[in-house]
């Protein structure tokens, strides 16, 4: 079983030929509304790959709640855990160009009262997978991580967006997950290093195995076993904001079923290229049927 302690948004859609710079303004015909947040897309992408999932998180008292909910709970996500707080649901603005990059600013709100207290005894133990990221707060973050340890949990963190978490929460971190930007700045003083270097900082960081995301480029993978690189899915970019969060939704559900590291990783690296020719974060077209197929078009894995 996963579960996934982690944020959800309501995602707000701007589409541009190009970005806009400082100061610039660029006007648009209109925006698309898309259930988000970096927890429930990451365990969206489980549950559409087969996995139990069960959400712990926090929503807002507003009418961007229940379309939020309604997602996660028609991917096969286990919502009963979620809390209604006062406030509003987190929202997140995002400005995607023709090119499939993007901006993102991000209105917390209810994630900022999510609670460790709220995971509650029956769904954690030896069985369990604990998934997060880095948008709930710190402290809970941290609080999860010892109970989790605590219990047998396997845990795995995206640790995105970039946050500070002790040294001592990491190192109780089964598998951590970053992008290049965000291995750089966990690592501090690594200007110069390859991917691998990168990977292999994050490994020794936590209790061995170190993830770091490259988009065109794949992943590079640091474990006790060595050091590989899964080049991506040859694709062309719709949008690329679900990236990282399909990755890591997917490596937790193959994990969780047993699938080796490797075969995990490419599964994963395969998950992160669907989604990226797909709109929106949570797209229901990303599914373990069409993961299998796209997997004879994964290039091979490279070990470094």
């Amino acid at each position: 079983m996963i579960v996934v302690f982690g944020s959800i948004n309501a995602d707000l859609f701007f589409s541009f030929a190009k970005l806009p710079r400082r100061g610039e303004t660029v006007l648009t015909d209109g925006y698309t509304f898309c259930p988000g947040g970096k927890g429930a897309n990451q365990a969206a992408a489980a549950a559409r790959d087969g996995a139990e999932v069960r959400f712990v998180g926090a929503v807002g008292r507003d009418p961007n709640a229940a379309p939020c909910l309604d997602a996660l709970t028609a991917a096969g996500v286990d919502v009963r855990h979620v809390h209604a707080v006062d406030g509003v649901t987190g929202t997140a603005v995002i400005s995607v160009e023709a090119s499939g990059e993007n901006q993102i600013l991000v209105a917390s709100g209810a994630n900022m009262k999510a609670s460790a207290d709220w995971l509650a005894e029956e769904l954690l133990g030896p069985d369990t997978t604990l998934l997060m990221q880095m948008e709930l707060p710190q402290a809970d973050t941290e609080a999860a991580i010892r109970r989790a340890r605590a219990c047998g949990c396997r845990i795995i963190l995206n640790d995105a967006p970039l946050g500070p978490l002790s040294r001592e929460a990491l190192a109780e971190v089964d598998i951590l997950i970053a992008n290049e930007e965000e291995a750089m700045g966990l690592l501090g003083n690594s200007a110069g290093l390859e991917n691998a270097d990168l990977a292999r900082g994050l490994a020794a960081f936590c209790r061995g195995t170190g993830i770091v995301t490259i988009g065109a480029a794949g992943v590079v993978v640091a474990h006790e076993g060595g050091t590989f690189q899964v080049p991506a899915l040859p694709i062309v970019p719709v949008d690329t904001v679900g990236a990282g969060d399909a990755f890591c939704g997917t490596l937790t559900a193959a994990l969780d079923r047993g699938e080796s590291l490797i075969e995990a990783v490419r599964r994963a690296t395969t998950a992160s290229g669907i989604i990226c020719t797909l709109p929106g974060a949570q797209s229901p077209e990303l599914t373990g049927a069409r993961i299998n197929a796209a997997l004879a078009d994964l290039p091979s894995v490279v070990h470094i």
